[in-house]
């Protein structure tokens, strides 16, 4: 018997792998330095409530981390990370524009 049955016929000791035994670890995500960004602001109604999302962020997952909690302490607001994008609780679309290219970060016109 075989040891693996879902292998249909294919014989690994003559050269074939399997593209879904090695997970990949490269990266698809770019990272840009906050100059290079190109931001924009939206509005959001969620269950009743107003959220503020940002995005495209091209930051590395920690960095953004810390971007986020920089920016939920100086808002006075919550917020979280999704993929590449930052959500606030409440409508601070200003306010948020302001501290963002405080710190070098562009937004589209």
């Amino acid at each position: 018997m075989r040891e693996n049955l879902f292998e249909m016929g294919s014989q690994f000791e003559s050269g074939w792998s399997a593209d879904n035994k090695t997970p990949s670890s490269v990266s698809t995500h770019e990272v840009k330095s906050p100059q290079s960004h190109q931001l924009y602001l939206q509005k959001e109604r969620r269950r009743g409530k107003i959220v503020t999302l940002v995005q495209p962020f091209f930051l590395e997952k920690s960095t953004q981390q810390a971007l986020l909690k920089q920016l939920k302490k100086s808002l006075g607001r919550g917020g979280t990370s999704k993929d590449d994008r930052l959500e606030f609780q409440g409508e601070v679309g200003d306010t948020l524009r302001q501290q963002l290219e405080a710190l070098g970060y562009r937004f589209r016109r």
